[in-house]
């Protein structure tokens, strides 16, 4: 029977897992055996730097975390090696990261499940996900979309007004 005192540790731990996974927009679980210290490194440098927390966590300590915050539906995935990445911010950026990087592992790297809000997606549902591109690059796609046609209208009458002038002038 464990002391208390590891039970505290452990519930505490299983609160502050709850806490981000209630501030979380979105998250991916992933199964890391098999990669190298290197890759990994990169990885968590990669997640970092957009914004994502990555770590590595007891299947037992997640499993109490996502039912404390309705993600039920994750608990089947939470065997062998699980790690799981979870943001505030960019909602595609842990599936993105993380799949790409599972496609270039040759299997040792493997995607679970993921979530976004309260929405459970599968394995295929994260790498469909993982295709999106970020905010910022369809947002910049929006307004090359909606730029386009206003400089055609620009250069349209940039171009009447030119032939007004010259059959003035004429």
């Amino acid at each position: 029977m464990p002391s208390a005192k590891i039970l505290e540790s452990k519930k505490a731990r299983v609160e502050a897992i709850t806490e981000m996974l209630k501030n979380a927009s979105a998250g991916v679980i992933v199964d890391y055996k098999g990669i190298t210290v290197e890759d990994d490194t990169k990885l968590r440098k990669e997640l970092r730097e957009a914004g994502v927390n990555y770590f590595v966590e007891k299947n037992s300590m997640l499993r109490f975390a996502v039912k404390n915050v309705g993600l039920d539906g994750l608990t089947d995935v939470l065997e062998g090696t699980t790690a799981i990445a979870v943001t505030e911010g960019d909602q595609t950026a842990p599936a993105r990261i993380l799949g790409k990087f599972a496609e270039n592992s040759d299997g040792k790297f493997a995607l679970k499940a993921g979530f976004i809000d309260s929405e459970i997606y599968d394995a295929k549902g994260v790498l469909a996900l993982s295709k999106i591109p970020s905010k910022e690059t369809l947002l910049a796609q929006l307004l090359g979309s909606l730029k386009a046609p206003m400089q055609n209208l620009a250069a349209t009458l940039q171009a009447l007004s030119e032939k007004k002038a010259a059959e003035e002038s004429a």
